[in-house]
């Protein structure tokens, strides 16, 4: 993805917008010239994103009909062009491997791999009768190396990354290029939802686990870095 300003307009496709990374990237590609569109869980967020000029459509990666329908929506607003797709929403859900419920594996899977997927299978054939394209999968440095009570978001992300490398190597003779960004800790909401999640999935109480879990709570409820070397989503 060139830094200067297209030639001719192109078509980029960002997920995951409402705050972070994604964010920063649809305005910034906004500002150079590209056609974005940008697509955020929740209506409010929606809304927001038009209101400050970028193209939006909501999508919920963990349905299969919000996948189905706003992948029918997009390829139209983008006119049957989608030059790249950038595949950056997801979440954590923190906790000890032994205290996930197959529930809570299910809920994380949904969104990080099964959502993300299934939208990168129905955006693959555009690009292929365009004759080219480039997919960007966001992983994470958690997507090669494991890390304590990260358990369920350490699989989805080497799970994307099985898809992507073998996806790879299957669409390179169609001019489609995949990419794996894998970045280490960035300022953004992730911490407060990935705090939302632990709290909704994971019993705390009577955990072996427990006097791990208070220090792991004390660290997502810290207001700004909480790990050296983060940096800010526009890096």
């Amino acid at each position: 993805m060139q830094t200067s300003p297209p030639s001719q307009t192109q078509t980029v496709l960002i997920t995951g917008c409402s705050t972070g990374i994604g964010y920063h990237c649809a305005h910034a590609l906004k500002a150079l010239g590209y056609h974005v569109i940008s697509t955020c869980r929740d209506a409010s967020d929606v809304d927001r994103l038009r209101e400050e000029g970028l193209t939006c459509f909501q999508l919920d990666l963990a349905s299969s009909e919000s996948v189905q329908q706003a992948a029918t929506q997009m390829i139209a607003e983008a006119n049957n062009q989608i030059d790249l797709l950038f595949n950056n929403a997801a979440f954590g859900l923190p906790g000890a491997v032994e205290d996930l419920t197959r529930e809570a594996m299910v809920y994380q899977f949904q969104t990080n791999v099964f959502g993300t997927q299934e939208l990168t299978n129905l955006i693959v054939p555009v690009m292929r009768k365009q004759g080219g394209g480039k997919i960007v999968y966001n992983s994470s440095i958690l997507g090669f190396a494991a890390m304590q009570y990260r358990g369920a978001y350490n699989a989805s992300k080497f799970a994307i990354e099985g898809f992507a490398d073998t996806l790879r190597l299957e669409v390179k003779q169609d001019n489609i290029q995949v990419s794996l960004v894998e970045p280490g800790p960035i300022l953004s909401d992730f911490r407060k939802n990935a705090f939302e999640q632990f709290k909704r999935w994971i019993p705390m109480a009577g955990s072996a686990h427990q006097k791990s879990y208070q220090a792991m709570v004390d660290r997502l409820e810290t207001v700004g870095p909480s790990a050296p070397f983060t940096l800010g989503p526009e890096a």
